[in-house]
């Protein structure tokens, strides 16, 4: 025979609060879900001195900030900042957005979906003018928000500085990340004639991925699989000695210094003189352990997102929900 006893009233009350916690508990599960599928994937195009530039977005429904991100060298903005793998949390953009960013990624000229200009070169100082014309768009856009962030990764953290340098009152600070500046790089090296246009490989895709355990192989097999989709053609810069006009000096907007601990493009003596010599004091270096060239999309992930949180919300606190 089952014998009931009644509750007491502390057993009641202990049981209401643990039926309580599992109720919050799941509602915000609920939510974080719904947010994430409320930041569905919107294309842009925005016009700059009349070429089509192709803009990806991911947003919130109520963003606390904006940030642009500009891509590397060889590959465009999905494959680098929304990189999809089933199980698995790997997109920049999406985690940007539990963030409360609202973020976009251009891309430029001869990468993902924007075509080439009738030149079939990318120049630095285009580069910058269109970068330059997205920031103008995004501010019309969204008016109530303050300026944007600017993020450049690799080749696009070049991008990013030169267009600070040059128009700094268009944003509220720049990210750089895997910043791959030499003192020794042949910025006047011979280019040939025409634009070679040389097929991308599935070899070149997976080669930031170097530090073993930090990204999975399905990972990796859907980088490869979507960057080369997206950027089957190497693009080709010319006028790389506009690069010369890159100069800590010059920048004079708050800026985060990202890098990794194994990213081999990133030096820390590099660093040390560029951080040492930027113009302004709000300014903060950061050294992600664990991590490579892609640690964003690596196991420091998190570590990643946590510093760029804290930079953007900095002196205003956690952004709310």
């Amino acid at each position: 025979m089952r014998h009931f006893f009644p509750r007491s009233c502390a057993e009641t009350l202990q049981l209401s609060k643990q039926r309580f916690s599992i109720l919050v508990f799941a509602f915000t599960l609920l939510l974080s879900a719904f947010s994430a599928w409320a930041a569905d994937l919107v294309r842009h195009t925005v016009d700059s001195d009349g070429h089509a530039i192709a803009v990806w977005e991911k947003s919130p429904a109520a963003p606390q900030a904006l940030m642009l991100l500009i891509h590397g060298r060889t590959w465009s903005t999905l494959p680098d900042f929304d990189l999809q793998v089933a199980g698995e949390d790997l997109s920049l953009m999406d985690g940007l957005v539990a963030l409360n960013i609202a973020t976009y990624g251009v891309d430029l000229r001869g990468y993902g979906a924007t075509a080439r200009d009738a030149s079939g070169w990318l120049t630095p100082d285009q580069a910058v003018r269109d970068v330059t014309t997205v920031l103008q768009w995004l501010r019309q856009r969204h008016p109530q928000l303050a300026r944007p962030h600017l993020f450049g990764w690799s080749n696009g953290s070049m991008v990013a500085q030169l267009v600070v340098q040059k128009h700094p009152g268009l944003v509220s600070s720049v990210v750089l990340f895997g910043y791959p500046v030499r003192r020794d790089v042949d910025f006047g090296a011979r280019l040939p004639d025409e634009p070679p246009r040389e097929p991308t490989t599935a070899q070149a895709a997976a080669s930031d991925f170097i530090t073993p355990g930090t990204i999975s192989d399905a990972a990796i097999a859907a980088f490869v699989e979507s960057a080369l989709s997206a950027d089957p053609v190497r693009v080709d810069w010319r006028s790389l000695e506009q690069w010369r006009a890159l100069s800590a000096p010059a920048v004079n907007v708050p800026t985060l210094l990202l890098e990794a601990e194994f990213d081999p493009l990133a030096l820390d003596d590099v660093h040390a003189d560029f951080f040492a010599n930027l113009a302004t004091n709000d300014k903060v270096w950061v050294v992600i352990p664990g991590g490579d060239h892609a640690a964003f999309m690596e196991t420091p992930r998190g570590y990643f997102l946590r510093s760029i949180d804290s930079f953007v919300f900095r002196g205003a606190g956690p952004p709310q929900p």
